[in-house]
């Protein structure tokens, strides 16, 4: 090809698409590299999503994308003890990712901007230090693409970063994890979510169970080490709770992928590149969640895009802008779940049992339902912890996590 264009996006998942249909929106023109056949598959997330950061972001589902909402959680502690969060409506939903990566898609195409399907980028150009477009294959055939801008959206695995001076994702920090759909789930509120604790089934993350309304479910979890696959087999089959929630399931749509939970890579732009979603490791150290903290950074990439394409300069000063108002929107958020990641990775299943039963004994649920923004959890943490009850949970949280056994003032005691 010997045309020049605005902005190439690689990757045609959700955060993608939405940068794409931002810049496209405002007047760039912007082609989206996707190397599969087909937006959306396969499938790479639950799809649980906070209702009010939909909204954030001006995006109203189609009925048929959601699958299901929810008004809480109930966490159960490797022991069997749990505690319950249930807010008077509805906070959270799961949605079809297959669905609503279209849906997003279908928005940017509407934009004017156009897909190459089964494109696989092998390289960025370069030129006199900028990154200046990308290589590409599509069958057999090689081909280039010239632009002013490359924002890169290929995922965790993102390959094109390692040839840059960017730091590319915290190894240590990402964990593995596998999800499956069953066609039934048993003994279960549908408008809750199941999360279950505990190193012999997830170490290093949790396990869930996502109810539809159909009654089937999303199920999955996350590890550190070992094989994701096993510890689902034992959860679905061996777990002393799941186990008979889902004794009449069966698997299917089984995936797996890593989650990066390191907090965001040091430095997400260069001279004509921007990073964003999972590639720029934009997710919630603390549920792994990335699809509305990812695509509220794309939206910011997708305006700071079009501003440079309007000034005609494409050099780091300017494209530092996307760091600066992602960081000013999020950067504190994810920085408190970071550290609060590290915290949870080093407490036992003694200690989280005993995190859970004093969380009950306090009615802690009735302070997080003020907690506020599910996806700004930093600013919430804040509010949370004026709460007499609240402070006493975080004090023996931070004790537990540094090998105490319990604050030297017993909460029983302050109650």
């Amino acid at each position: 090809m010997n045309e020049k264009i605005d902005i190439v996006v690689v990757g045609g998942g959700p955060c993608g698409s939405f940068s794409a249909f931002t810049a496209a929106r405002l007047g760039a023109e912007v082609s989206v590299f996707e190397e599969h056949s087909e937006i959306g598959v396969p499938k790479h997330c639950t799809g649980h999503l906070s209702i009010a950061g939909l909204k954030r972001l001006g995006l109203r589902l189609p009925h048929g994308i959601v699958e299901n909402e929810f008004k809480g959680a109930i966490f159960h502690s490797p022991s069997g003890k749990k505690f319950v969060i249930r807010r008077a409506s509805p906070v959270t939903c799961v949605v079809n990712r297959e669905l609503f990566d279209k849906y997003i898609s279908n928005l940017a195409m509407k934009s004017g901007v156009r897909y190459f399907l089964e494109s696989r980028v092998k390289s960025f150009l370069f030129d006199s230090g900028f990154v200046a477009g990308v290589a590409f294959r599509k069958g057999r055939v090689e081909k280039s693409l010239a632009s002013n801008i490359v924002i890169d959206a290929e995922g965790c695995s993102s390959t094109l970063l390692k040839r840059t001076e960017l730091q590319t994702l915290d190894k240590f920090m990402v964990v593995n994890a596998v999800q499956a759909e069953v066609g039934r789930v048993d003994e279960v509120d549908l408008d809750m979510v199941e999360v279950y604790l505990g190193r012999k089934y997830a170490p290093g993350f949790f396990a869930w169970i996502i109810p539809k309304r159909d009654a089937s479910a999303k199920i999955g979890l996350a590890a550190k080490t070992g094989n994701p696959l096993e510890y689902l087999h034992q959860f679905l089959r061996k777990h002393p709770v799941a186990s008979k929630k889902l004794r009449e399931s069966d698997i299917t749509n089984l995936s797996v992928h890593p989650i990066p939970l390191g907090g965001p890579i040091p430095r997400t732009y260069s001279n004509g590149l921007l990073v964003v979603g999972d590639a720029a490791s934009q997710v919630k150290p603390t549920t792994g969640g990335g699809v509305i903290v990812g695509l509220s950074g794309s939206k910011i990439a997708g305006e700071v895009a079009y501003e440079a394409v309007k000034k005609n300069d494409f050099s780091e000063a300017t494209l530092s802008q996307y760091q600066s108002r992602w960081k000013e929107l999020i950067g504190f958020d994810l920085a408190v779940m970071r550290q609060t990641r590290k915290l949870l990775n080093r407490l036992n299943d003694r200690k989280i049992d005993k995190i859970v039963d004093l969380c009950g004994k306090l009615g802690v649920d009735s302070v997080l339902e003020e907690a506020g923004d599910l996806d700004f959890q930093g600013r919430s943490l804040i509010r949370v912890i004026k709460h007499p009850t609240a402070l006493i949970v975080a004090l023996y949280f931070i004790f537990s996590s540094l090998g105490f056994s319990k604050p030297a003032i017993s909460p029983e005691k302050i109650i």
